[in-house]
């Protein structure tokens, strides 16, 4: 198999890759109690897919996170964000990202999208800085910066953090 390592001028076939929810993972840090501490965590990928268009800036990405699978290791903290304080996954099950076009840069690019969280979007960029196509295979890195306000999610402002810094690692097949 020949592997390639996405430049500015590479990029994987084009075409639908299905996103493996298994491989690919979600992780965020945060701070809580006036920045003094840090909070790391996960959340499970429903269910997503990444179509590479021709050209590479009309690519688009799908991808649902489901908003109960917060988990940060602490069972009451990951009880209280996901009630209807924080991300009201009883009402809101699933957090949606729609990426709707590349921009390319020096050694990746930005994939300009649509986070949508309790109901409520915002424009989200996803810096993306690496994409590996081996075979039917694609990974995907990249690293968002989510400001929960920007969701209507501001519950004990100064007690939790208001931004949280997502890493991607996605692996999808065509």
């Amino acid at each position: 198999m020949e592997r390639t390592q996405t430049q500015q001028q590479d990029v994987p076939r084009s075409g639908t890759y299905t996103v493996d929810t298994e491989a690919s993972a979600v992780r965020f840090r945060t701070r809580s109690v006036f920045g003094l501490f840090p909070v790391r965590g996960t959340f499970t990928l429903a269910r997503g897919s990444v179509v590479v268009a021709e050209p590479a800036e009309a690519s688009t990405v799908d991808a649902v996170i489901r908003a109960d699978s917060f988990d940060s290791g602490l069972g009451r903290r990951d009880d209280h964000v996901r009630s209807g304080d924080y991300l009201d996954a009883a009402r809101h099950p699933e957090i949606v990202f729609r990426g709707t076009g590349l921009r390319r840069t020096g050694g990746g690019g930005v994939l300009h999208g649509r986070l949508t969280v309790r109901g409520a979007g915002a424009p989200v960029d996803v810096e993306i800085t690496e994409v590996v196509a081996e075979g039917r295979w694609l990974t995907a890195r990249g690293t968002a910066t989510v400001d929960r306000y920007a969701f209507g999610v501001t519950k004990a402002r100064g007690m939790t953090g208001r931004r949280l810094q997502v890493d991607l690692d996605i692996r999808a097949s065509r």
